[in-house]
């Protein structure tokens, strides 16, 4: 209730700020008249009528902005039966020269408009099919998301996530592809695509790896240009057996998730580095599974490195694991509102990198709820 009383004072404060704008052309008009109705002729207000229209056109539409510059004309005309030697005829040439270039002005402004809510209306979708939304609970692990894009326009980068229902357990997958743009979302969308055929058929995590790797490298090699020759990913899959106790992660040149686990924090780095997708052939297609404790009440976070490597002022990275030691244990989906607000009051507002992060906790099962 708190929450939305603000957002309705919020809305009403913005709502009314915008009223104005968009009022000002006629407010101008209304008052440069006023001045010049009001003030000695040698002061000559009144030449200061083109701007009107002018400023109509940034935000008016076409038919508007004509009739604010017919007002504004008439007002010229009307002053000269009051004030003779204005120089009206030049005035007035100018109102009605400035009116048809803000009405044409006007006129290309809303084409642009409209082209770039086409653009966003399919950024929005593309969105929705890469990074579609996540189921908030799977048996009994809940899950919440988050995703920011570096820039304030963006819809979609190249981080990911996706989580699975499969016969083996929920099944979780996090990454960030190397690159921003076009490139990178194309990349993502392979490794995302088979992620989504495998989890429900290979039955344990290096094969699914294994899947990832030769998507990523028929992408790169698909894909293959002089700016970029190929394409890497990190990429984290972490497996949460039905009833099991325990979580099974491959990291492969992932961040390190953060666990919380009776209070405390744990890093959890994995005991044998594994390779990003398509650097196999390089560093070798060793890949290491580890094996952690995850109980009732545990949670884990995972993250891409745009939230480790958000600075402040001073270039100092974000504290994530002290962070998340200060703040304790909270749900999900409180826990990633919370690391949204900071990080963006930590960057003062402006992200360097797009940010991912999934936020995972394990309940009671509900028969073991239900005789609690």
């Amino acid at each position: 209730m708190i929450r939305s009383g603000r957002f309705r004072r919020r809305r009403a404060l913005y709502g009314g700020r915008r009223d104005v704008v968009l009022l000002s052309p006629l407010i101008l008009t209304v008052l440069i008249t006023g001045l010049a109705f009001a003030t000695p002729r040698e002061i000559a207000f009144s030449r200061l009528l083109p701007a009107a229209p002018a400023l109509a056109a940034a935000m008016w539409p076409v038919l508007p902005t004509i009739m604010l510059g017919a007002f504004c004309l008439l007002a010229m005309i009307t002053l000269s039966f009051f004030y003779t030697d204005l120089g009206t005829p030049y005035t007035a040439a100018a109102i009605a020269a400035v009116t048809l270039a803000a009405a044409y002005a006007s006129h290309l402004r809303l084409q642009r408009e409209e082209m770039l809510i086409q653009v966003r209306l399919v950024a929005d979708a593309a969105q929705k099919v890469l990074l579609r939304p996540l189921p908030r609970t799977i048996q009994n692990v809940e899950i919440e998301s988050l995703y920011l894009a570096a820039q304030e326009q963006a819809r979609i980068g190249g981080d990911f996530y996706e989580a699975a229902d499969t016969p083996y357990g929920v099944r979780l997958l996090i990454g960030d592809v190397r690159g921003k743009g076009l490139p990178a979302v194309g990349a993502a969308s392979a490794v995302i695509n088979c992620f989504r055929e495998n989890a429900y058929d290979q039955p344990d995590l290096r094969s699914i790896i294994h899947r990832l790797e030769t998507s990523m490298a028929r992408y790169s090699l698909a894909t293959h240009s002089a700016e970029q020759p190929e394409h890497f990913a990190t990429a984290l899959i972490a497996e949460i057996p039905y009833g099991g106790g325990q979580i099974r992660i491959l990291n492969c040149g992932h961040p390190p998730p953060l666990l919380l686990q009776r209070g405390e924090i744990r890093v959890l780095e994995c005991a044998t580095p594994s390779p990003p997708l398509n650097l196999a052939m390089l560093l070798g297609d060793c890949y290491s599974v580890d094996t952690v404790p995850f109980g009732e009440g545990d949670q884990m976070l995972l993250y891409t490195d745009g939230v480790t490597e958000t600075r402040d002022r001073d270039g100092t990275f974000f504290p994530l694991p002290d962070w998340m030691r200060q703040l304790g244990p909270m749900p999900p989906r409180e826990l990633l509102d919370r690391l949204h607000r900071d990080l963006l009051h930590y960057s003062g507002g402006r992200l360097g990198d797009d940010i991912a992060a999934l936020a995972v906790r394990r309940r009671a099962a509900p028969g073991q709820e239900h005789s609690a």
